[in-house]
């Protein structure tokens, strides 16, 4: 077995031809998602030891623990398609089919990067690949979310877009704003709530009244999901029901990811608010990468494939580290591009 691969018959419907019916996935839908998360995972984590060592400034805030939510959901689109998020963005410019290399040069700044070196951890897009950014404004990009999937449903494209924020940007103004008008015209707008527990350093016990966040958008007559974020085929299932609903026309559909993230909310919090056992215990539970990878080794994949994924996956990782080093930093000329669209 190629573990990972898939075609795009099955990345639409996660299906292979020795799937039984109703199963929805098998051995190929579960190597993809064992190498996307994995890939997701070992950036992050080469990130973090860049960032110890100087080389990414400002702003860093890791995905680890959280891979399966953005793995899943990615499973269930089709060309086309667009995912927008807020800026814990690297897993979801990874899942969509950015390039590493790309991703790691714009951390560090360089010219190869996805914005030029000027954009940074919060601020890089990919037309090509259908993501439309990372935002470091909280809540900002439901907005512009729904103005992407209000472009679909103009066009008449059939197209879903998907717009991720988390638990902490949940009570935002701009937020309810943006369910009114996605149910009012009935948008093809997945909302999808990465409940990660801790809105910086409040838990969401402590912040927010709604105590299940899938129902928040219930009073503009919203279907949400509560979903076992650290499940990526849970994950899968319900992302599917979800964009089936928006893509037969019937409006926007909510989705709340219980999730968890293993490192503080950026770089620089030490996460003193929670205890070193809870993170633990989590890891040792609930880990959505060892759960699927103890499902392929049931499944009768071997240590040697997964080791043989697990090198791959390293050596693209540190090719985008080397890579981003040895890209030059851009041009001071740089500063005057990218403000202004040029009339043609």
């Amino acid at each position: 077995m190629a573990l990972g691969t898939d075609n795009a018959a099955k990345r639409r419907n996660g299906r292979g031809k020795d799937s039984p019916p109703g199963t929805g996935h098998n051995q190929d839908t579960l190597g993809k998602a064992y190498r996307d998360m994995l890939l997701i995972r070992r950036f992050e984590e080469k990130a973090g030891q860049l960032y110890g060592m100087g080389l990414i400034g400002g702003f860093c805030h890791l995905y680890i623990g959280q891979e399966a939510v953005v793995v899943g959901m990615q499973m269930t689109l089709e060309e086309g398609d667009e995912v927008i998020t807020s800026y814990r963005d690297h897993g979801h410019m990874l899942a969509c089919g950015m390039e590493a290399r790309g991703v790691m040069a714009e951390l560090t700044g360089r010219i190869g990067g996805y914005s030029k070196g000027k954009g940074g951890s919060m601020h890089m897009f990919s037309r090509e690949k259908g993501f439309y950014g990372g935002h470091g404004i909280v809540g900002a990009q439901v907005s512009i979310g729904i103005g992407l999937a209000f472009a679909n449903w103009y066009r008449e494209d059939g197209k879903v877009a998907l717009a991720y924020f988390g638990e902490g940007a949940s009570n935002q103004g701009q937020v309810y704003e943006s369910f009114n008008l996605a149910a009012l015209l009935k948008l093809p707008c997945v909302f999808i709530i990465e409940n990660n527990r801790y809105g910086m350093g409040t838990s969401v016990e402590r912040a927010s009244a709604s105590k299940n966040l899938s129902q928040n958008g219930a009073p503009w007559g919203i279907p949400g999901e509560q979903v076992n974020g650290m499940d990526v085929l849970a994950v899968k299932a319900a992302g599917e029901r979800a964009v089936a609903h928006c893509r037969e026309g019937k409006g926007p559909y909510l989705l709340e990811m219980q999730t968890y993230r293993y490192r503080g909310h950026s770089m620089s919090d030490p996460a003193k608010y929670r205890t070193r056992e809870e993170v633990q215990k989590m890891r040792d539970q609930s880990d959505c990468i060892e759960l699927v990878r103890k499902m392929l080794i049931e499944g009768g994949t071997s240590e040697a494939e997964l080791k043989a994924v697990d090198d791959e996956v390293k050596a693209i990782v540190q090719d985008s580290a080397d890579f981003a080093q040895s890209s030059p930093e851009p041009d001071e000329s740089e500063l005057w591009t990218d403000v202004l669209v040029e009339s043609r």
